[in-house]
């Protein structure tokens, strides 16, 4: 057995997050409040506000890297006008202290006892970007721990649009977070489809804040003309700001203050198939054969929930597979990988209970006693392993490794990351749930990161996860947005839930195709369905419309980050809906590989600058104001503007073209002028879908799985002006890419002018073969 050292390392990974490496640029005493001042590189601000002096010389919170800090790009002058901080990329201003006057009478009784902080950060033009206006400390009890309630307001211009703030699934179409007041908090059973707190809001005026407290926090988004962010517990107000012109440059000196995004292995990219549940090793590969003989392709295959023997166990039940490593030898012959559901708890019955409760390694009651399911909620799998407790992460990553992993296995599903057992009014190790209400996700999954990585140092980590926090996108994990219903209005809302979640930082977000919730055996449509539902009667029952709305579903998740099948019915696989939908489902899933070097290429981008590549149109055309609420279509890389169908029966939807570039509709190659409205065809066959003109699109060839090296046989050129691509490679599995070892770049340029295509880069053979590649798109 191998020995697991880890626990130390990540002791180490997760006290780095709340001890500053650097002394910060300036403390400042503004008549009792002190204002601390760091910074973390040219674009990157952190703001410690605080009545007590040692709070505000406190390191930033958890997901922060602090080891990033760097104030060598700043300057500091004092004057009159408050002490400013200057970079060639920002200026910060802090307000002086003011005069000291006497109170008014309604002062005396209502104004606020903490001495008042103001700021102001302009861009390098000069420009003002955020102004600060307030900030509270509200002393309460919480958990019976006298705290505060601490936030910070700023003034809300009325041309001003906010992004981001984690997943909030309760829009059908809208973007925006204007006008919008949210509970950023990790929710499961929020009535919509579970929230995620990711507290990272990203403004149109070329701006973000990252707010640096993991407890309940409120979000007001310039509501009268303010946006606010208060949290539930603190004893200080900590944040940062990130600059840019460019998304890529807020989203860098995002990934500078909480972690790089590291590219998956290439199989993430794949179709992911899964189901609540197979339940045996037969019906595994009996699905993975049945891919194979119908020439489907297919990456990984996964292995869902009561796969042991109880809960807590953390082991494979033998009945049900008796040959797991016998069985995953079979699916690697096949060019797949496999993915195996663990949960964080823990039966009192099962064999470690009474082990990890001895410990103190389960969220706990004030008195030390495990808590045990929740009643309100019918809840009664077990106790929650304390994954705020490094050798409690420890112990879970080293039975997940020799349990679990160790059968052949290659990466795991983490479940219940949000914690689904709600940590409000109980006590982590490290302190109390309130306190730490939102920071279960990140610790939980990145101390089995660290140990995935140490354990196999040179294989890439990938792990599905349920929830995020700050820094989440750094561990390698999938997310996806939890148990939506299989119905229309769910699949509706996940294309702006999708949005805001990335543009808080998070990439590589999806859904379960189809839905999750088990699928009713009736439909309410009205309408007759797209596709013939006689046929998948095992699957729907008398729900006909399924098949419209899984295919719809499927169009919709090839061009998602990541294209995963799942759900609570009798099949999940492209054959299991019919065999009009099947023709379709295998259309889209060729189409998906066939884009994977165009997508793998938009994870270096990724993995360089931080931006997401499924992004809203906001993003790529900021001066169009007709898309900065719009939240039913997004763009797919640099070339491709996605609008999925999500109403039943539709064969026409209303799409926007932005303005600033012409379109082509990628089915019949017609072109468009941007900055209009357009009725566009979308039988049940085709997604609507655009190209941008000056866009290099490179095809792979058709293969099984990314375990077989796919050429690039086609490059597909949709002219109109010069245009750019950079076509990346590498061996899709190990970090070698890191250091820029084995990786290929090919950079494709598009001369329109002369309507000529040239290559150059490292990969000499595709140099030479490019021009014959070409297809220059033409009516």
């Amino acid at each position: 057995m191998i020995k697991f050292s880890a626990a130390t390392a990540l002791a180490a990974i997760f006290t780095l997050a709340s001890a500053a490496t650097a002394a910060p640029i300036a403390t400042l005493d503004r008549n009792g409040a002190w204002v601390s001042v760091e910074a973390y590189g040219p674009n990157a601000i952190h703001v410690v506000i605080a009545a007590d002096k040692d709070q505000a010389l406190k390191g930033p919170g958890y997901g922060i890297l602090p080891v990033n800090a760097n104030n060598d790009s700043f300057r500091q002058s004092t004057g009159p006008d408050g002490d400013t901080f200057a970079s060639n990329a920002l200026t910060l201003k802090i307000n002086p202290a003011p005069a000291p006057r006497v109170p008014s009478q309604g002062e005396k009784y209502f104004a606020p006892s903490l001495a008042p902080v103001g700021l102001t950060v302009k861009n390098a033009r000069g420009d003002t970007l955020l102004t600060m206006n307030g900030w509270e400390m509200a002393p309460h009890e919480v958990n019976g721990e006298a705290t505060y309630q601490v936030g910070a307001s700023f003034i809300a211009p009325a041309d001003e649009h906010l992004y981001g703030m984690g997943q909030n699934q309760e829009s059908l179409g809208t973007l925006d977070l204007r006008g919008k007041v949210l509970d950023c908090k990790h929710w499961y059973d929020a009535p919509a489809g579970e929230t995620v707190c990711v507290p990272f809001m990203v403004s149109s005026k070329g701006y973000g804040i990252i707010w640096d407290n993991p407890s309940q926090t409120r979000f007001v988004g310039a509501v009268n003309g303010r946006t606010a962010f208060q949290s539930n517990v603190g004893e200080r107000v900590s944040f940062f700001i990130v600059t840019g012109d460019t998304p890529e440059q807020i989203y860098s000196a995002y990934a500078r203050v909480t972690g790089k995004t590291p590219i998956p292995p290439k199989a993430a990219f794949g179709l992911i198939q899964s189901k609540a549940r197979y339940d045996s090793q037969e019906q595994v590969l009996r699905v993975a054969n049945t891919y194979r003989q119908k020439g489907y392709p297919l990456d990984v295959m996964v292995v869902d929930w009561f796969h042991w023997t109880r809960m807590g166990q953390m082991d494979i039940d033998p009945a049900q597979f008796p040959d797991a490593v016998g069985m995953n030898k079979q699916l690697h012959d096949m060019g797949m990988q496999s993915i195996i559901s663990v949960w964080p708890r823990y039966e009192t019955s099962g064999r470690y209970y009474n082990e990890l409760a001895a410990k103190g390694y389960f969220l706990h009651h004030k008195d030390g006693a495990p808590v045990d399911g929740l009643p309100f909620r019918s809840d009664r799998t077990g106790a929650l392993i304390d994954s705020t407790n490094p050798e409690a992460r420890a112990w879970y990553w080293g039975k997940i490794k020799d349990n679990i992993l160790s059968q052949g296995f290659d990466y795991p599903w983490l479940d219940e990351t949000e914690p689904d057992l709600v940590p409000e009014g109980y006590h982590f190790s490290i302190g109390t749930g309130d306190r730490y209400r939102n920071l279960y996700p990140l610790v939980h999954v990145e101390g089995v990161a660290q140990g995935m990585r140490e354990w196999k140092p040179n294989k890439r980590v990938l792990i599905l996860a349920r929830a995020a926090y700050l820094g989440s996108q750094r561990t390698g994990a999938l997310f996806w947005s939890s148990d939506i219903q299989p119905s229309w209005e769910a699949l509706q809302r996940q294309i702006p839930t999708g949005l805001n979640m990335t543009a808080s930082g998070i990439a590589y977000w999806g859904n379960d195709i189809g839905g999750w919730q088990w699928l009713p055996q009736t439909t309410n449509a009205t309408k007759a369905p797209l596709l013939d539902p006689s046929d998948a009667r095992e699957t729907v029952g008398q729900n006909n419309d399924y098949p419209e709305l899984f295919t719809r579903w499927f169009q919709y998740g090839t061009f998602l980050p990541t294209l995963r099948l799942h759900g609570d019915r009798k099949n999940t696989e492209i054959w299991a809906f019919g065999k009009e939908a099947e023709v379709i489902l295998a259309k889209y899933d060729r189409l998906r590989y066939q884009l994977i070097p165009y997508i793998y290429s938009q994870a270096k981008t990724t993995y360089d600058t931080g931006a997401p590549f499924m992004r809203p149109l906001w993003m790529d055309f900021p001066q169009d104001p007709n898309v900065a609420d719009l939240g039913t279509q997004y763009m797919f890389g640099p070339a491709f503007l996605v609008a999925p169908v999500t109403e039943q029966a539709q064969t026409e939807k209303r799409v926007y073209l932005p303005a600033g570039a012409d379109w082509y509709n990628y089915w019949t190659n017609e072109k468009f002028a941007g900055g209009q409205w357009l009725n566009v065809a979308a039988p049940i066959d085709q997604i609507p879908l655009f190209v941008k003109s000056g866009s290099i699109v490179p095809l792979g060839a058709d293969i099984p799985s990314t375990a077989t090296k796919q050429a690039i046989t086609g490059i597909t050129v949709y002219p109109g002006r010069d245009g750019d691509f950079t076509l990346y490679d590498d061996d899709g599995n190990s970090y070698d890419y890191e250091s820029g070892k084995g990786t290929s770049q090919t950079k494709l340029h598009w001369d329109d002018a002369s309507q000529t295509l040239t290559a150059t880069g490292s990969d000499k053979a595709l140099v030479k073969a490019a021009p014959g590649l070409v297809k220059v798109v033409s009516r």
